[in-house]
Formats: structure tokens, C-alpha cells, sequence
């Protein structure tokens, strides 16, 4: 189950006693119970670990609302949520960098380390990952779960169990910086000042990009992409034919040439937005998944010689994380717009909170 949990089980306390163990259960459409959730045994390198903290994701508004992700889709009932912090609660017989007691930042994760991605060190791309929340693979919106140890990173002593979730929407960021290769001579364009595109320009400045301008079509989130650090921000439509006289803006606020875009919403306008506004021998990420399918103006782009990479998910990317939060390089904390408790109730808000956007950054959990 990767490890998550096992079987939801009617019974009111678990072993020795204990009070049962609850988890939020997607079970229908637009439907969330919290109910009772049993964990597998304890492996010798795996930790139990009391969460804390998660962050609702796009990708678990997805499952709430069409029980499908891409083609990822829930046939049965499943345990929601994967952006996680918690407290070891018991480590297994092998287990020698964590202890009980410990506050830890979870990646959601778990590759088999056999395959060739995994042997090639890109273990994001295996094909057997069994990733929280991902059918059908229970989450992380529990009380307590069970997880590889080393997919467990110990938390700086300034670094909050709020921060430790938001290690994980942060890992994107990093990750793309790190496939485009930002650094103290890049120029960087995000498009989409959501959540993901947030935590992008966060990491892009942390990877010393000297100039970030932001797109989108909303004025509340370019207003928090400024807040945030954004060197300009540009607010577009979204009419295709419209690309040609927005990049004329975009230049113009860059004042400069573009050498890497990002593109953090994945929608034909935003990608052919990206292809055009990229200059001559720059590259273009594609960080956001909006459209499965997509029609963009390739040609003049690889005319130009503009690169076109993807991102999925991360690689180990949670130290790194960590240590910009602990340094004070980055500071999630702004983005954290909304809070709520583990109650029937308090998860069916926070999930309409989260689906209706507005100003709704990222929606967290207190457990």
C-alpha cells in the first residue's frame, strides 16, 4: 500500500488497546468520510509516524471531483492527501537515523530501486512508484501512517511542521529549476501564479535567477506573486490570439532576454505563450499538466533552437528544501492561506476552500 495503510475496519481501537486509527477516505464523487484506517506491521526500516500536517494539492481536488487524475483513476474507495509532516511515533529494528520523537518532512514516494530509472538515479520515473494518494495507493490524511524511513527528513529546529508539508509542492519547484538549469545568469518567465507557480519563482530566486517576471490571468495572485518577490508581473487573457501582443508585454518587462520559461499551468496558450516569449537558444519547462494533449507552434520554436523539457514529480530534492527553509533563502509561510482541523466537517470545508481558489493559496491541515 505503499505503506500508507491497509483496510478500512470497523472496529473502534486498534491493538493494546489504542484508539483506532482514522484517515480521510475518498469514497465517491465529491464525497469524504473519515474513518477508520489500519496500518501495516512495522518493516525494519520503516518508521510509524503521527502526521501533523498536510496540504490539500491540486491533484487531490482532481480526485475529489472526478475520481480521475490523467489516467490515474480511484475504482475504489481511497485514502486522500500526500503533502505531509509529522512526529516518529516507532522506528523499525534497522532503523538508525530517526528516533521517537523526531519531527520529520515526508516524500510521498516509494520507487523499487531496480528498474532502470531507479538505477540511473531518476527514480521519479519508476514505473512501479507507489506515490501516496495515487490509485491504488492509500495517502497520507491520517492520523498516523507507516513509510520508509528514508523517505523521512528530519526537520531543522526552525522549520515547522507546516514548512515540513510544503516541502512537497516546493520539490516541484526545485526540481524544475534544477532540469533547467537556473543559476545567477538566467532570466526566468513563469506562467501561472498558482500554487505550483508560487513555489517556482520561490525556488528560481533561490537558484539565484537575477530577473523573474510572472503571467496570469488573475489579478489576486499576480498581486501575491509581487508580494512574493516577482521583479514584474504581467496579466494576460485567455484568447489564444492574444499571444503575440502579450509577449510584446512580456519583453517589455523583462527588459531583457528570456532564457528559461516555465510553465507551471501546461494549457496550449500558456505553452505557446512560453515556445514565443523564449529566446533564441533558451528552453522552455514544462512544469503544469493542464491540457493532456497539447497544439503549440513548435516549429519556429525549434527554429530558434529552443530546448523543450518536462518535470515529473521531483528527485531528491528534500534536503535541499529543508536547507532553504531552514536558512531563511525561502519562506513558504505566506502561501499557507487557510487551516483547518481533522474533523468531518473541517475536511469537507477545507476541500471547498481549496476547489473554489479565490484567494485560497494552500489549503493545511492541523492534525
Amino acid at each position: 500500500m505503499g505503506k500508507g495503510g491497509m483496510s478500512i475496519d470497523d472496529h473502534g481501537e486498534g491493538k493494546d488497546g489504542e484508539k483506532q486509527n482514522m484517515a480521510a477516505w475518498l469514497v465517491a464523487i465529491n464525497t469524504l468520510k473519515i474513518q477508520p484506517f489500519n496500518l501495516p506491521s512495522l518493516g525494519p526500516h520503516d518508521v510509524r509516524v503521527r502526521v501533523k500536517a498536510v496540504g490539500i494539492c491540486g491533484s487531490d481536488v482532481h480526485y475529489l471531483k472526478t475520481l480521475r487524475c490523467a489516467d490515474f483513476i480511484v475504482k475504489e474507495p481511497m485514502v486522500i492527501g500526500h503533502e505531509c509532516a509529522g512526529i516518529i511515533e516507532e522506528v523499525g529494528s534497522q532503523v538508525k537515523s530517526l528516533e521517537p520523537g523526531d519531527r520529520v518532512a515526508i516524500e510521498p514516494g516509494i520507487s523499487c530501486w531496480r528498474c532502470d530509472p531507479c538505477k540511473k538515479g531518476r527514480y521519479n520515473l519508476c514505473p512501479d512508484m507507489k506515490f501516496f494518494a495515487t490509485p491504488p495507493v492509500h495517502g497520507s490524511l491520517a492520523n498516523q501512517i507507516v513509510h520508509p524511513a528514508d523517505l523521512c527528513f528530519k526537520l531543522p529546529e526552525n522549520v515547522s511542521l507546516e514548512e515540513g508539508a510544503m516541502c512537497e509542492p516546493l520539490s516541484v519547484g526545485v526540481h524544475a529549476c534544477r532540469r533547467a538549469n537556473i543559476g545567477p545568469e538566467t532570466n526566468v518567465l513563469i506562467m501561472g501564479a498558482g500554487p505550483i507557480g508560487l513555489v517556482t519563482l520561490l525556488a528560481a530566486r533561490a537558484f539565484g535567477a537575477p530577473r523573474i517576471v510572472i503571467v496570469d490571468v488573475d489579478d489576486h495572485r499576480l498581486s501575491v506573486a509581487k508580494n512574493l518577490g516577482a521583479d514584474d508581473i504581467v496579466k494576460v487573457s485567455t484568447n489564444i490570439e492574444d499571444v503575440a501582443e502579450e509577449v510584446i508585454q512580456i519583453h517589455k518587462a523583462m527588459g531583457a532576454g528570456i532564457d528559461v520559461t516555465l510553465d507551471c499551468a501546461g494549457f496550449n496558450k500558456t505553452m505557446s505563450t512560453a515556445l514565443s516569449a523564449t529566446q533564441a537558444g533558451g528552453k522552455v519547462c514544462l512544469v503544469g499538466m493542464g491540457h493532456s494533449i497539447m497544439t503549440v507552434p513548435l516549429t519556429p520554436a525549434a527554429a530558434r533552437e529552443v530546448d523543450v523539457i518536462g518535470i515529473f514529480r521531483y528527485k531528491n530534492t528534500w534536503p535541499l528544501c529543508l536547507e532553504f527553509l531552514r536558512s531563511g533563502k525561502i519562506d513558504v509561510k505566506p502561501l499557507i492561506t487557510h487551516r483547518f482541523g481533522f474533523s468531518q466537517k473541517e475536511v469537507e470545508e477545507a476541500f471547498e476552500t481549496s476547489a473554489r481558489g479565490g484567494n485560497a493559496i494552500k489549503v493545511m491541515f492541523n492534525l
